[in-house]
């Protein structure tokens, strides 16, 4: 594809757009979490050898910003896009022609590691697309998209492939449409300009120089430090979410109410608050947004905590936590891409996200100990603490580099 295939070299891509093109993320690992697992639980196959092919889906994503660099600064960002939908498709077929059966476990977690790898160069590929040709007043609205994008994809190739499954006699069949769906994503980079790369130089030495130099020079202005703190704070982890199933039972929440609102609802709940986030981040200060969603998360976690405990407040309390996981979600994408810029923008981005993972995997084990030691409420006003900590670190920051921008404007004016 040619450097700049949108309509005009100089209209900017609808941040629509990235909806559709990170889809395959989304799809694989939807695929094998929900529809494969279900089938394989179907079969008798033992939850430990499941969960290892589930756990095949999340070690890519974790490691990711390690080969993120190659995407910067080798072929262009359509290239790597095309390269990895391609093989994304092609593991998503291979995923459906193996039997359900035990002896396939080994073969499948090969392939489901190979697909998700590319997916992830997708996801990168997207990332950097992104942050250069979504113009900085739009990039709210673009991280609302993609991140509404990664949902439905998960949406897609979870809830649409068991459905698929349900229906179809063959097992290729649900893998092979999903697979058609990844490749027609492509169709989107025609809606994409593809900017000249401003680190790429002749020599490979003089390009990784520049690589390392734009991102240190991001790292340690404010806007980057700020960005970099932030993935470590206790704030709008949405960790709450992952034991929603566990504590069901203190709101006296049956098994079907849990499995809809945690599992379909949830995912359209966000997804939809992905959107209005994003939409919120084109009109307000990305950094204020994100520690008002983080507040609106804690106050939800107290509400559920100290308002009666029946199935219809599991209910809305869990959706409504969703909606500001969504808006969270939003927030902190815009914020990453208000701070990365450009130049080496997939690898900035990509390693950011990495680094967010760290908060929701501590807060995680926080909130299942303090569910140990103080019961489900205790849980929730711990997370909540927490959130408010994080507020309150994240401000006093934001408040010192405001100020250092104030004094560097007075020197210039003197």
């Amino acid at each position: 594809m040619s450097q700049n295939t949108a309509s005009s070299p100089n209209e900017h891509a609808h941040p629509a757009v990235f909806m559709f093109l990170v889809l395959p993320f989304g799809i694989v690992s939807g695929y094998v979490t929900v529809t494969l697992a279900f089938l394989f639980a179907k079969a008798g196959i033992s939850v430990e050898a499941i969960a290892g092919l589930t756990a095949a889906t999340v070690l890519p994503g974790v490691l990711k910003f390690l080969w993120a660099p190659f995407v910067d600064t080798t072929l262009t960002l359509k290239k790597w896009y095309l390269l990895s939908g391609f093989v994304t498709a092609a593991g998503m077929f291979a995923l459906g022609v193996l039997p359900i059966k035990e002896s396939s476990i080994i073969d499948l977690t090969i392939i489901i590691y190979g697909a998700n790898i590319a997916a992830s160069f997708l996801g990168i590929a997207v990332n950097g697309l992104i942050a250069h040709d979504i113009p900085e007043e739009k990039k709210g609205s673009a991280s609302g998209w993609l991140n509404a994008g990664n949902l439905g994809g998960s949406g897609l190739g979870g809830g649409a492939g068991l459905w698929l499954a349900s229906h179809l006699n063959n097992n290729w069949m649900p893998s092979a449409i999903l697979a058609a769906v990844c490749l027609l994503c492509c169709f989107g980079l025609f809606f994409v300009n593809e900017h000249p790369s401003t680190i790429k130089e002749t020599k490979a030495f003089k390009t990784l120089e520049n690589l390392f130099k734009d991102i240190w020079n991001t790292l340690k202005a404010r806007m980057g430090v700020l960005a970099m703190i932030l993935c470590f704070l206790p704030l709008g982890t949405g960790a709450a979410s992952n034991l929603w199933a566990a504590v069901a039972s203190n709101w006296k929440a049956s098994a079907d109410t849990v499995t809809f609102v945690t599992g379909i609802a949830s995912g359209l709940i966000t997804a939809v608050a992905c959107l209005v986030g994003g939409w919120i981040c084109n009109r307000a200060k990305r950094q204020i947004a994100y520690v008002v969603f983080g507040l609106m998360q804690a106050i939800c976690l107290v509400a559920m905590a100290y308002t009666p405990h029946t199935e219809i407040m599991y209910i809305i309390w869990t959706s409504l936590y969703a909606f500001t996981l969504g808006l969270c979600y939003a927030a902190f994408s815009a914020f990453v891409y208000e701070a990365i810029g450009k130049g080496a923008a997939a690898t900035k981005y990509t390693m950011l996200a990495s680094l967010s993972n760290f908060p929701i995997y501590y807060m995680t084990f926080v909130d299942g100990w303090a569910q140990t030691k103080y019961g489900s409420n205790g849980m929730l006003d711990v997370e909540a603490i927490c959130a408010g900590a994080g507020i309150v670190i994240f401000l006093g920051l934001l408040k010192y580099v405001s100020m250092g921008k104030q004094s560097e404007i007075i020197k210039t004016e003197a």
